[in-house]
């Protein structure tokens, strides 16, 4: 009797395993594949990756990229695209630090200047794209174009700022109780993360609310599926993807301002390349580009992926930026294995 029942319950686990759906067998991988990355650097690259910092870190350098991706992933789950996330940011620092700094501005209106930013680019690629159904790559590349020359046209010359409201707001720390450590004077060093890590964290709660437990997030997944059959379930196609592209520009937005509290300075340099970075995370966090398919803690778990890689080969003393370049294409080139053979799992 005991011998049916432990087969029974393997045949039940197998099935189990065999019938989760794409999205959750993404989010495993991912998952999985990070925290043997993360253990296997504090096993062989020393005490630096034993400390609760050195992860903490990994959140305040990225916490805008976290926010971007979250965005990406949204409309690429539509099966759509954003390219011109990075240059959004560069204008959004630009904008807000000659605001801040030559215009005598408060943080509160600089805020809200980075959201009318991220929102306007939102609102009009998502016009275009939705309902003059313009290719969303060209549309978004015309727009990474036209915000990175907006950005030289703001001002042209880097500079910090120096606004004392701003610069208390981004030398604000959050204490992490019980995660510090002893430094080598004996000194105890309490761990914190940044303002824009828990800004980070609560984009990534609600946009995973919104995906799961809502009928737009619903929407989202079926017409990324397959547009056709949404509409014939009575879906606006149109409407969905519309809103997914101002959700992302509004994510630019967001997004943006925390990457300039982060760096402080505005520059026409800022967030080069942020854009390819947001999509390989997504990529590494499990959406496809296909559409359909994606998940936001996935996404999360992607950008901890894609930056620890970063931190692991600098650690091995391969501090070459080829090194980090080919150590990213690797790693992108695993998930998209991995994601042909979720899809040929999926087609047999």
């Amino acid at each position: 009797m005991s011998k049916n029942n432990s087969s029974v319950q393997g045949g039940g686990l197998g099935s189990r395993f065999k019938n989760m759906t794409d999205t959750n067998l993404l989010l495993l991988i991912t998952i999985v594949i990070f925290f043997l990355m993360y253990i296997g650097a504090m096993i062989f690259l020393g005490s630096g990756f034993l400390r609760a910092q050195t992860f903490f870190n990994i959140l305040n350098a990225n916490a805008s990229l976290i926010i971007l991706s979250c965005g990406l992933s949204l409309v690429m789950i539509t099966g759509s695209i954003d390219i011109s996330v990075g240059g959004v940011t560069a204008l959004i620092s630009m904008c807000c630090a000659v605001y801040l700094d030559y215009k005598g501005g408060n943080v509160f209106v600089s805020v809200m200047i980075a959201l009318a930013i991220g929102l306007a680019f939102g609102l009009f690629q998502g016009f275009l794209i939705a309902y003059l159904e313009i290719q969303p790559f060209i549309v978004t590349l015309a727009g990474m174009f036209f915000a990175r020359g907006m950005t030289t046209i703001v001002n042209t010359n880097p500079f910090n700022v120096a606004n004392e409201s701003f610069v208390a707001l981004k030398n604000t720390r959050i204490n992490v109780p019980g995660m510090g450590f002893v430094n080598p004077k004996g000194e105890y060093v309490d761990a914190y993360v940044q303002i824009g890590v828990i800004v980070a964290l609560l984009v990534v709660v609600v946009m995973f609310c919104i995906l799961r437990w809502t009928k737009l997030g619903r929407s989202f997944y079926a017409v990324g599926g397959k547009a056709e059959s949404a509409l014939m379930l009575g879906l606006n196609v149109k409407r969905t993807k519309f809103i997914a592209h101002v959700l992302c520009g509004l994510l630019s937005g967001i997004g943006g301002y925390v990457y300039f509290l982060y760096s402080g300075n505005g520059s026409a340099a800022n967030a080069t390349g942020m854009e390819m970075n947001a999509i390989a995370s997504s990529i590494i966090g499990g959406t496809m580009l296909t559409g359909g398919v994606g998940n936001i803690i996935g996404t999360f778990f992607g950008v901890l992926s894609f930056s620890t890689i970063q931190n692991i080969v600098a650690s091995a003393g391969l501090g070459e930026a080829w090194w980090t370049g080919i150590t990213k294409a690797a790693m992108l080139c695993l998930f998209l294995l991995i994601q042909s053979i979720v899809m040929a799992r999926k087609k047999k």
